[in-house]
């Protein structure tokens, strides 16, 4: 029998399905008990008051069955591990990279770290923008990828999204309608009072809906349709001919949009390629996947050269002899590069797909 004792501390503010995994799997390593910050510590931390009363959080978490018990506290980081301290395990939720408290037992387990997917975009981008999207029609390909790498922040996986995702769902996607999921993070993440740059539906989409997915774009924020695969022969064979290379996060100030050259002729390019890739990927062909890949990209670039920083060059330069094709994911200027190839090399990433549960 495990005699252990474990402490775990939170907000739990707006109690959720991350919140309750991080309380199952604690429970996993011994008898759980759990700290509920104070409304004072979260206004004083937060610099605003929660949505739920301290007493309302504290009946929702001492409800959860993986707990023993809980009780309020006056919290800061750092201070729970002294509320932890042995015989107990102390653990905090409110980070992802969730560390152990308390120097005595440092055996103990690291819990989970966030699992929420992140996004590669595959052909068509920039068309989630109605600036774009309003010289011509067309569709963005999207793939959701689990999070088996820690991948660089401004790297052209949507983490900025993925991190407005995380505020609402600290630790995984709910089970929950996936269109409505993405619905959900693309409205949290753009406030309709910014009047500044809004995140193009494909980062919430792409995140959100698991497998191989296209959406069409005509003119507005929201696709009209989107179309998913999860055949797994397809998914399989994509696996099998996409990887990942590193380069540098994109560069503090850098603007990718500055000398734009949009025309309808530069769109339907963009458009045209997406469409190829698309079909090139339901036939399995990967000369014309690579083909129809490497005029997508050129596509963006032509519409978007400054998606081409310095150093960026270099780095294609070093995968030109051994990949079919090659793209900067999200809007450029650095991040990673998704390449094309007949087998994965080492030095490289591979990306695994998120299956549909």
């Amino acid at each position: 029998m495990n005699n252990k004792k474990v402490f775990v501390s939170g907000f739990f503010d707006l109690l959720n399905s991350g919140h309750v995994q991080f309380l199952k799997e604690a429970a996993e390593y011994g008898e759980l008990y759990a700290g509920v910050g104070s409304d004072d510590s979260f206004e004083k931390m937060k610099g605003r008051k929660p949505i739920c009363s301290e007493q309302e959080r504290l009946y929702m978490v001492k409800s959860v069955r993986y707990v023993k018990d809980a009780f309020i506290m006056e919290y800061a980081p750092g201070q729970h591990a002294e509320a932890g301290k042995p015989p107990f395990h102390s653990y905090t939720a409110l980070s992802d990279n969730t560390e152990p408290k308390d120097t005595i037992l440092r055996e103990a387990p690291i819990l989970p770290k966030c699992r929420l997917p992140y996004r590669i975009d595959i052909a068509g981008t920039w068309i989630d923008q109605p600036y774009v999207s309003k010289y011509g029609a067309g569709w963005a390909i999207t793939a959701s990828i689990e999070p088996t790498h820690e991948f660089m922040e401004r790297g052209g996986m949507s983490t900025s999204t993925r991190n407005a995702a995380k505020k609402i769902w600290p630790f995984e996607l709910p089970a929950y309608n996936e269109e409505m999921l993405a619905r959900l993070v693309f409205c949290f993440e753009n406030d309709p009072e910014n009047k500044g740059h809004v995140s193009g539906a494909q980062d919430a989409i792409g995140i959100c809906i698991s497998g191989l997915s296209r959406h069409y774009y005509d003119g507005h924020y929201w696709p009209e349709r989107i179309e998913t695969i999860h055949d797994e022969d397809i998914i399989s064979w994509l696996e099998r001919h996409v990887c990942l290379v590193p380069m540098f996060p994109r560069r503090p100030g850098c603007s990718v949009v500055e000398g734009k050259d949009i025309t309808p002729q530069k769109v339907s390019d963009l458009t045209d390629a997406a469409a190829r890739c698309w079909d090139a990927i339901m036939a399995k062909d990967i000369s014309a996947f690579a083909d129809a890949f490497r005029d997508s990209f050129n596509a963006q670039i032509a519409m978007f050269p400054a998606m081409m920083q310095p150093g960026v060059q270099e780095h294609i330069d070093k995968w030109k002899d051994k990949a079919l094709a090659w793209k900067m994911l999200g809007a450029g200027g650095g991040g990673h590069l998704l390449l094309v190839v007949d087998e994965i090399s080492e030095g490289t990433i591979p990306v695994k797909i998120r299956r549909r549960d």
